[in-house]
């Protein structure tokens, strides 16, 4: 795990004066990567710093680094987060004790580093890095027994839930960055007392609040990795929005899981939050008296000590009517990461190796839905409306069961402590459009 060092210190001051602001996301503390662009330029990679973006193609031109350091730079000046990725932890954490000192107050790189910042208002934010692969996981037990309740009333977790931590592959070619709107997808549907199924769009879309985890460097085929190493494969986090279509999944989604009610859209926010930058928000990881200790692969002195870490999570609605009177978005749902995870990042890593799985630099995790134990807390629609059937009421008088054409959904995340800086995670949001030739308005088809 990664340690505290001068990077954490919750005095340092940058030299960009809205990284110091009390409110930013992106404090000198943060420093995560991401990816933009500015008009129909190439793609680059560049470090959120306040209401600021460091291109680091512009940043490594520059004379202010020392020698050693110039190798870890070039891929990132050529857009390639993922070869850097690759590089692995100790390259991350060397880069990040470079740019620290080079952002902070009083800094001699100043002079040559202020030509390289970009307005994150001037620029556009894609997907942060190339996704691989993508690995859906089901580790926020509050949403698990929620879910199972509203469908086995008498036996709400299944016996192997405790034990393993579950999860199904996805698509990773429909992860979209935030602000992307996605299409109302359509399936089969199965109406209640119909002897047949129909083709459709969704009628029951909804959201799911999870968090994903970005894998840094991967591991040979055949070749586990250890718990007590899996946080060292891990690049670091963001936020991360699980589409589902639930009329969709109900039909489908037995005997083999997941498939059309979720692969047709997932929104990513675009900023990657190192596990260096979240080193000041560990807690403990601990299981409820009386649950099963994990089996010795997932278990350790090291992990129990330090494994979960504190990040609470909102989640923000904005329906087409809301937009036109000029009113904010309305929080729906407030939860938090070690409150709800049963299984952590070290864990995924492990479990998802263990029987030999190769992983590779760029992967995806989704945490599954993080929900918290209180009805307020739930980071779906699914069991905010306790399957539908008791809709949620918004400030201006609208009610929601389900997503409906033109809603803006959004993710927020944030860490904070006493005694350190507050960080954030940046944007998740989109869009619901209609379905490819239904008119969002009446329901009807057009040209």
């Amino acid at each position: 795990m990664s340690e505290l060092d001068a990077t954490h210190d919750p005095a340092l001051r940058s030299w960009v004066a809205s990284a110091n602001a009390a409110d930013t996301e992106f404090p000198i503390q943060n420093l995560p990567f991401g990816r933009f662009r500015r008009g129909s330029a190439a793609w680059r990679i560049g470090i959120a710093i306040g209401d600021q973006v460091l291109d680091l193609n512009r940043a490594a031109g520059t004379s202010v680094w020392p020698t050693d350091l110039r190798p870890l730079l070039a891929p990132l000046a050529e857009g390639d987060l993922n070869a850097f990725m690759a590089l692995g932890a100790a390259a991350r954490q060397t880069l990040r004790r470079a740019l620290s000192p080079a952002l902070a107050e009083g800094s001699a790189a100043q002079a040559a580093l202020a030509p390289c910042l970009v307005p994150q208002a001037e620029i556009e934010l894609g997907v942060p890095c190339r996704i691989g692969d993508y690995t859906d996981f089901y580790v926020g037990i509050h949403h698990a027994t929620a879910v199972g309740r509203l469908f086995r009333p008498d036996n709400p977790l299944l016996p192997n839930y405790k034990w393993v931590p579950i999860g199904y592959h996805g698509r990773a070619s429909t992860i979209l960055a935030s602000g992307q709107p996605f299409v109302r997808p359509q399936g089969q549907l199965m109406p209640p007392g119909a002897a047949q199924p129909t083709l459709g769009p969704t009628r029951r879309l909804d959201f799911e609040l999870e968090l994903g985890v970005f894998i840094g460097t991967g591991n040979a085929i055949g070749h586990p990795i250890a718990l007590d190493e899996a946080e060292s494969h891990v690049f670091g986090l963001a936020l991360f929005n699980d589409w589902s279509a639930r009329d969709v999944q109900a039909w489908e989604y037995q005997p083999l899981g997941p498939f059309l009610s979720k692969n047709f859209a997932s929104t990513v926010s675009p900023w990657i939050v190192t596990m260096e930058a979240l080193a000041p928000f560990r807690r403990p990881f601990v299981r409820a008296e009386g649950d099963p200790a994990p089996l010795p692969y997932l278990d350790g002195a090291a992990h129990r000590a330090g494994g979960a870490i504190d990040v609470t999570l909102e989640v923000l609605l904005q329906t087409p009517r809301m937009r036109e009177a000029g009113l904010p978005a309305q929080r729906i749902s407030r939860s938090n990461f070690a409150d709800a995870a049963y299984w952590s990042v070290a864990q995924m890593v492990a479990h998802h190796t263990v029987n030999g799985c190769a992983l590779a630099g760029g992967d995806l995790f989704g945490t599954g839905t993080l929900s918290g134990p209180q009805p307020d807390q739930a980071g779906s629609l699914l069991e905010l409306t306790q399957g539908g059937k008791q809709p949620i009421s918004l400030a201006n008088g609208e009610q929601r069961t389900f997503l409906e054409d033109g809603d803006r959904l959004s993710l927020a995340g944030r860490c904070s402590r006493a005694g350190f800086r507050s960080i954030g995670f940046g944007p998740c949001e989109s869009t619901v459009l209609p379905t490819a030739g239904r008119d969002a308005r009446t329901g009807g088809t057009h040209a």
